[in-house]
């Protein structure tokens, strides 16, 4: 008997492995999510002034690899048991050692969820070729969806190699047919790139950023072209519902940007791991199955 016929066998020991593997993916997505946009920035602001000696002494934000983890408020440095996932907070109380500021219950939550989301993939697709792959793509939507909310940014660095790995994963015969996966490439980005342009006309204002326009492309390169209707009308239903009671509550106004990218990746999730489940339900509802 091999590993895999191993994990396969006891499936508490594969979920307490999944959930561990979750935990520590989630603090390390916690690094990016923090992290990735300010070195982005900077890396920007640099490429535009390196003449200007002044600017470029600037000291760059940590990477993502290098460069311990601080207390944004007093700089102490965290120590290896602080950074345990969820634990460390939780010894912690919640507080930083040092200077004892509130840490973000964020930190935590991320971790959460990301070990949540990981255990149900390991749940829906088992020990099977599609599992690490499935990992990696929820794993990208989730800081990526986080990252859109805190900036308004979905970064070219993480959407563009999920396309192309998505690509690479459908011509090995992942999740679709790699003819789908082109199509659907396609269809997904000039999808949103023709409603862009329309909404620009008709109400002077951009209604996505170019981000929103690869991502699709990539969900489209992962799942395929079928899943873009149910992706489309997913992200955009949950998107239209917060926005109106965003609205409603007076925490937003009409005129007041709304990132997409959190509901298509929420929706892009949904489909990978029920999307099939949920095109055949609705084609027996409709009669149309």
């Amino acid at each position: 008997m091999d590993y895999l016929d191993l994990l396969t066998a006891m499936p508490t020991v594969t979920g307490l492995l999944g959930l561990l593997l979750g935990l520590v993916v989630g603090s390390f997505l916690n690094v990016v999510i923090i992290r990735l946009p300010p070195r982005l920035a900077y890396q920007w602001q640099h490429s535009q002034t390196l003449s200007d000696s002044s600017e470029a002494a600037e000291e760059p934000p940590p990477g993502i690899v290098l460069g311990r983890s601080h207390c944004p408020k007093c700089n102490h440095v965290i120590r290896w048991w602080e950074n345990i996932p969820l634990l460390g907070f939780l010894v912690l109380h919640g507080r930083c050692s040092s200077c004892q500021t509130q840490i973000s219950i964020r930190y935590p939550v991320i971790e959460a969820f990301t070990a949540a989301v990981t255990l149900v993939i390991l749940w829906r697709f088992g020990i099977s070729s599609v599992l690490v792959p499935a990992l990696v793509f929820s794993w990208t939507l989730i800081a990526l969806t986080f990252i859109d909310l805190d900036h308004f940014l979905l970064p070219d660095v993480m959407t563009l190699p999920l396309l192309w790995l998505g690509l690479l994963v459908n011509l090995a015969g992942g999740f679709c047919d790699i003819h789908a996966a082109v199509i659907g490439a396609v269809a997904g980005y000039l999808t949103l790139w023709i409603v862009y342009h329309l909404y620009r006309v008709i109400t002077g204002r951009a209604g996505f950023g170019h981000g929103d326009f690869k991502l699709l492309a990539a969900l489209g390169a992962w799942l395929g072209w079928q899943m873009l209707p149910l992706i489309i009308l997913l992200a955009s239903v949950v998107g239209a519902a917060v926005g109106i009671g965003m609205i409603t509550a007076g925490r937003l106004n009409s005129r007041q940007p709304l990132p997409f990218g959190p509901y298509l990746a929420g929706a892009g999730l949904i489909a990978m791991l029920f999307g099939q489940q949920l095109v055949n339900g609705y084609l027996q509802f409709t009669g149309l199955g």
